[in-house]
């Protein structure tokens, strides 16, 4: 089972949860990008990207005979964090499209790249699967 690990007197965050603490079968996502299963971006549109990430975080994930709530970490690279920061609403609304009100442990990093040249979103994921 997880439990969300918040430390008394600590602000709330929004989004994300500073800690989890998970037992049970570990799951490693690799590194997803915003392309469909055919490895063809169908969009170039930020948010749109993000949703096609996170539906194929959810896919291998869901391989492993997981759900979206035992995400348990994920760390976000993306390669503009003003365009990041101005879609704000829209990325919320794609990951509780797709994950749900599931918020794990996360972590996002600009980076000057990333190897797909159309890709602006990369997502890295842990899950744990509860025996």
């Amino acid at each position: 089972m997880h439990k969300v690990l918040q430390p008394e007197g600590w602000a709330k965050p929004i989004g994300y949860a500073n800690g989890v603490e998970a037992k049970g079968r570990q799951v490693y996502v690799g590194g997803q990008i915003g392309w469909n299963e055919q490895c063809k971006f169908e969009s170039d549109d930020f948010v749109d990207q993000v949703r096609q990430t996170l539906k194929n975080v959810v896919a291998i994930v869901r391989e492993a005979g997981g759900e979206p709530h035992h995400i348990t970490t994920m760390t976000w690279y993306f390669t503009d964090k003003q365009e990041y920061l101005g879609n704000l609403k829209g990325l919320g609304e794609a990951y509780r499209e797709v994950i749900g009100r599931h918020f794990p442990a996360m972590a996002a990093v600009q980076v000057v790249a990333l190897v797909e040249d159309r890709a602006k979103i990369e997502i890295q994921a842990v899950a744990v699967i509860p025996d």
